[in-house]
């Protein structure tokens, strides 16, 4: 599990093709590389990913994309260079910061704007409006003042409207985050919150109001 809370962010170096599932190669700072073992979890850019090729010298890893990832994902269609957000998983016990984030990805959506709300101040001294649009099997699941996960990162809706989604975002998110290096019609990776699937779910799940019939009554004995 992981919190939404971005701990660096990393650099793409390629996508390897192979024989059958592509590797995604990325680059990281040496303390979160070194933290990580052959099978660990990582999000990147939102996306759960098993950490493969591990190397620690030059500070990089692999990690292979099932075809769901590629499917559901932006991430086939990065290129080298590109930058993506790292988070490593919460650990039992520490204290959960942003919300509850999976990684598993429910769609991409595309970035519209990001503009300052003190237009001309320093970029790491200004809160921005983040403008995105979200697919439709979302949209029902995003709330304004709710959680929503964009690129991995946890994020509070401002305003929803059709499935347009407005954000503010924090001077410190902007610096520390891959959103700054995005432009207009960059693809977003999308998670919903899950506690409003399971909401759903058991509101779906519910037992029928009860009726009473002859038939209930003969079943009953009566």
């Amino acid at each position: 599990m992981f919190t939404g809370l971005i701990e660096a962010t990393g650099t793409v170096i390629g996508l390897q093709p192979t024989k059958g599932t592509p590797r995604i190669i990325v680059a990281g700072p040496a303390e979160l590389v070194q933290r990580l073992h052959t099978g660990d979890s990582v999000a990147v850019s939102g996306v759960c990913l098993t950490a493969l090729d591990i190397d620690s010298e030059a500070n990089h890893f692999g990690a292979d994309l099932a075809a769901e990832t590629i499917a559901r994902t932006s991430l086939s269609h990065l290129k080298a260079g590109s930058r993506v957000n790292l988070e490593l998983p919460t650990p039992a016990g520490t204290p959960l910061g942003g919300h509850i984030v999976q990684g598993h990805v429910d769609g991409m959506g595309e970035l519209q704007s990001l503009q300052p709300v003190v237009m001309g101040a320093d970029s790491a001294a200004t809160d921005w409006w983040l403008y995105l649009s979200i697919p439709e099997n979302c949209v029902r699941y995003v709330v304004e003042k709710g959680s929503i996960t964009v690129e991995g990162i946890s994020l509070t809706v401002a305003k929803l409207e059709g499935n347009m989604v407005t954000i503010a975002v924090i001077p410190h998110t902007y610096t520390a985050t891959n959103l700054r290096t995005l432009t207009a019609g960059a693809p977003l990776n999308i998670e919903v919150d899950v506690l409003a699937k399971y909401a759903e779910r058991l509101t779906a799940a519910k037992a029928p109001e009860f009726e009473l019939s002859l038939e209930y009554l003969i079943r009953s004995g009566y």
